[in-house]
């Protein structure tokens, strides 16, 4: 049966200090999740504009037309960051901001707009992260068949090479991706997000695309700026059996394959896990000649993005992996608002599962954070659950690093509270409280917290 976490305790105490004097701590957010003004000042619509307006895909038929107004409230929003003490922002640009048609003619407004959120950023002492696709395909591309379409090779390298030329000599992380399986598992596959795809000849070019420009994308950033850093992230969760037996053992290693290795080994120049994946062979009919060395890139960090862990039983009913979930809430585990497991081990257990790769560098933690409830009271979020979720999971990072695991940083998601995809406005995962109504920002408890811990260093020490 399943580890609970209950059985796992530690009774020890830590600081930020102990993580080391080099370790980057910060928050992340995303362009279409914070931005709004989705056609101001030339902007092109994104594949999320468009599938916000279709009835039934976003809770209670919201959009992020307004979102959290960062398009005009930026200034605010890193000031406050700089007030909270947070030195490293991790944000992506959207594609259709810069080129709206997603090929050819650049917009000066957006190159000026995401200029000025990294001048804003180096003014307040705030180190500038930049993710370069984090889901906001261009709509126009998406028309011509999207990351099915093998042009999106090209179509994404001239996006990056602008990006690159405009911005990188201040910029000097990237992140290429943001979580290629679920971009395309949920948008190609289920059709749960945009572009609202489905099916398995739809998921197979655009996994290989992703995965051709997740490496493009490294090598021309490489290229262009000097001493820059290079990244991307990937979606990882720890992933165990129901039961202790062989048919959901095996089951389990063909869901680790899908989540945890899909788009990581083929960067390592291990190819797809087709062994424990025999569909994935299909997806020879969408290489072409010299595909297996395109596919390799030398990333100076890998982004690991946790939230939970899932536990897996057999399934003669589900296609392809004949697994399923056991959801968190039929095992009477303890659940964030989004009903995922809380387990913070999952964390120190992903952290060394990546580390084990001996093709495998630095790894940073790109989003971790939680949503609960919230509730604004005389402009106070008493966040408790949220304070203990970041706290118990920076214990199982600083265990992982203590053990050997060469992680270099953690990131917050989210700085303040989004629109969060197909769930709209309901989970807030913020450690800002927004009212979406006022755009007023509190920071709510969980915030303070952060804020004092990167604040005092060695004096502020943390029960575990």
């Amino acid at each position: 049966m399943y580890l609970k976490y209950s059985s796992y305790k530690s009774a020890n105490s830590f600081v930020k200090d102990d993580f080391g004097k080099d370790f980057h701590w910060g928050v992340s957010t995303a362009a279409f999740q914070t931005e709004g003004s989705p056609i101001a000042d030339g902007k092109g619509l994104s594949i999320w504009d468009v599938f916000s307006t279709k009835k039934g895909r976003i809770y209670q038929n919201q959009n992020a037309e307004v979102a959290c107004d960062f398009y005009h409230r930026y200034e605010e929003d890193i000031k406050l960051m700089a007030e909270m003490n947070i030195p490293n922002f991790r944000f992506s640009v959207s594609w259709s901001r810069i080129i709206p048609a997603g090929t050819g003619t650049i917009n000066q407004a957006g190159i000026d707009f995401y200029n000025k959120v990294i001048d804003c950023c180096l003014v307040n002492g705030v180190e500038p992260w930049i993710t370069l696709y984090h889901w906001d395909l261009p709509n126009i591309l998406e028309e011509k068949g999207g990351w099915t379409n093998r042009k999106i090779l090209e179509w994404f390298s001239e996006y990056v090479t602008v990006c690159a030329q405009k911005f990188g000599d201040r910029v000097k992380h990237w992140m290429v991706l943001n979580e290629p399986l679920v971009f395309t598992g949920a948008g190609y596959f289920l059709g749960l997000h945009a572009p609202g795809k489905k099916g398995i000849k739809n998921f197979l070019p655009a996994v290989h695309h992703a995965a051709l420009c997740q490496s493009i994308g490294g090598r021309i950033l490489k290229r262009i700026i000097r001493d820059s850093r290079i990244g991307t992230t990937f979606s990882s969760t720890l992933i165990e059996p129901y039961r202790k037996n062989k048919k959901d053992e095996n089951a389990a290693i063909r869901v680790d394959a899908l989540v945890n290795r899909l788009f990581i080994e083929p960067s390592l120049g291990m190819g797809y896990p087709t062994m424990e994946l025999p569909f994935l062979k299909k997806i020879d009919k969408y290489k072409h000649k010299g595909d297996e060395e395109l596919l390799k890139f030398d990333f100076d960090f890998i982004g690991i993005q946790n939230y939970t862990r899932e536990i897996i039983k057999k399934s003669w009913f589900v296609p392809f992996i004949k697994a399923t979930n056991v959801k968190a809430e039929k095992r009477k585990v303890p659940t964030t608002q989004m009903g995922w497991e809380v387990y913070p081990p999952s964390i120190y257990e992903i952290l060394r599962k990546f580390g084990n790769y001996d093709q495998s560098k630095e790894l940073i933690v790109t989003e971790n954070g939680a949503a609960f409830p919230d509730h604004l009271t005389d402009g106070n979020v008493n966040d408790t659950n949220r304070k203990k979720f970041i706290k118990k999971h920076l214990q199982e990072v600083l265990r992982a690093k203590k053990e050997g695991v060469n992680v270099r940083g953690y990131f917050v998601w989210s700085f303040t509270d989004n629109f969060e995809w197909a769930e709209g406005y309901k989970p807030r995962f913020g450690l800002v409280y927004i009212d979406y109504k006022t755009q007023k920002r509190s920071i709510k408890s969980s915030g303070i917290w952060y804020s004092e811990f990167l604040k005092n260093a060695s004096s502020l020490r943390v029960l575990k």
